[in-house]
């Protein structure tokens, strides 16, 4: 890379019918400018899961060779997000008893704590991915957000930890690799679209995010601006494009156009005679097609997959004072763009909800296709991409010898020189949630090298 190297990260977004990888650096009013997007249709994903490696890795390869001739730029490393059906999530509460209560809690305790949750005994094939503290407790004292510096003996902790299954975490970090890409990151999906999309008071007030995609739709909810609650649900755009092809007996791609151009979430919007015709195949006579009956097929669809996330909304507890979701829901992610959805969530769940685009975060002159709900997850990965490597140049200000872990800047070899890289502890002047993360993505690394 010609331009200054450290400023620039790229998120890959790996999705079911579309593979996003986005350049982006932070402009001089700290926000950030995206210098490049390439996207390539996703022919080897299902439902968030790799299940063709050679075809997901001309997938990618073509996303990022756009990347690359759109921005001028070479890619070496990426910050990947993980999602799919087999993400799942739950609370679990641990605690350990300090050998010294006259000395302070320091990082290293909220580690034993976090590392302790991590020897959790899962259902055989599942890894745990995020461990991350809700509130913790000193010596039964409650509702304690940061215990770095209190005194006492027993510190407890609530967390929420999110689960997934070995192999398919496996295969994306393959088809990475096998792409000629070092992974600089790994992100859960719904965490990354939040970062683009919500505001900190938002995450304050209380907010579920929705992010409808091609195969699956992510929902994840923050409550005191820690996120409380994530789930995968099996289902997206795909199964609504699926439902009018078999509905009308007409081909996947005229069904797709048709969802796009003239589909609603609301039938009472159409009326009777609003009739689409759409071309037959080699000759035979075209057929005409309801925009209501259309309507009514979408409708059916969306809200089975409305509920299913409410479901899991009302699990979480929304209808208690201390729990309730004062922001409402945020809808982002491609599936968001169909006409009226918003009115039909409202009317379902009975909540406030609008369309997140992630232009909060971007620069003015950030064009339309980049902020829409489509890019929400591609932009977090970018930001999350950039958070890390302004991390990283922090640390390395601080000490001659930087604690980082091995290629956590997105352009290694440029920086390797003035950089002396250590595998020790990486506590410097880290937030305990991320240091986890960090030390996640860290074994994740070595877990992919071994596996070769």
């Amino acid at each position: 890379m010609e331009r200054e190297v450290n400023e620039i990260a790229v998120g890959l977004d790996i999705g079911t019918t579309k593979i996003v990888a986005m350049v982006g650096k932070y402009n001089e009013y700290g926000k950030m400018e995206v210098l490049g997007i390439g996207k390539s249709k996703s022919l080897g994903v299902h439902r968030g899961v790799v299940n063709n490696i050679t075809q997901t890795i001309q997938s990618i390869q073509q996303a990022i060779q756009e990347a690359e001739s759109v921005s001028g730029l070479k890619i070496n490393d990426v910050t990947v997000g993980i999602a799919g059906q087999h993400i799942r999530s739950l609370q679990h509460s641990d605690y350990i008893t300090r050998p010294n209560a006259d000395a302070v809690i320091d990082e290293d305790d909220i580690d034993k704590l976090c590392n302790q949750v991590h020897k959790l005994v899962m259902l055989p094939g599942e890894e745990i991915l995020h461990v991350l503290p809700q509130e913790y407790k000193v010596d039964g004292q409650a509702e304690i957000k940061e215990p770095v510096g209190m005194y006492g003996g027993r510190l407890e902790a609530n967390f929420h930890v999110v689960v997934g299954q070995v192999t398919s975490i496996r295969n994306i970090g393959r088809c990475v690799k096998s792409a000629g890409l070092e992974l600089s990151d790994v992100t859960l999906e719904p965490l990354a679209s939040a970062n683009a999309v919500l505001s900190q008071e938002e995450k304050e007030a209380g907010v579920a995010l929705i992010d409808i995609g091609g195969g699956t739709t992510d929902l994840a909810i923050f409550k005191d601006g820690i996120i409380r609650h994530t789930a995968v649900i099996p289902f997206g755009g795909n199964v609504i494009t699926e439902d009018i092809k078999e509905g009308c007996s007409i081909i996947e791609k005229q069904a797709e156009l048709l969802k796009i151009k003239f589909g609603s979430a609301w039938p009472g919007e159409n009326k009777d005679n609003e009739i689409v015709s759409i071309p037959g195949l080699r000759g035979r006579e075209p057929k005409e097609i309801t925009l209501k009956n259309l309507s009514k097929i979408i409708h059916a669809r969306v809200v089975e997959i409305v509920e299913q996330v409410f479901l899991e909304i009302k699990n979480y507890g929304h209808e208690s004072p201390k729990k309730k979701l004062i922001a409402g829901i945020v809808l982002t992610g491609g599936g968001s763009q169909l006409n009226h959805l918003k009115q039909l969530v409202e009317y379902i769940t009975g909540m406030d909800t609008r369309i997140g685009y992630p232009n909060e975060h971007l620069a003015g002159n950030s064009d339309s296709e980049t902020t829409s709900p489509m890019y929400a997850t591609a932009v977090g990965l970018v930001m999350d991409g950039l958070i890390h490597i302004k991390k990283q140049k922090k640390i390395s200000k601080k000490e001659p010898v930087a604690s980082v872990q091995p290629k956590r800047q997105p352009e290694t070899a440029a920086i390797d020189d003035d950089i002396t890289i250590e595998e020790e502890d990486p506590r410097v002047d880290l937030k305990p949630r991320k240091n986890i993360l960090e030390k996640w993505t860290e074994k994740f690394k070595e877990f992919l090298d071994n596996a070769e």
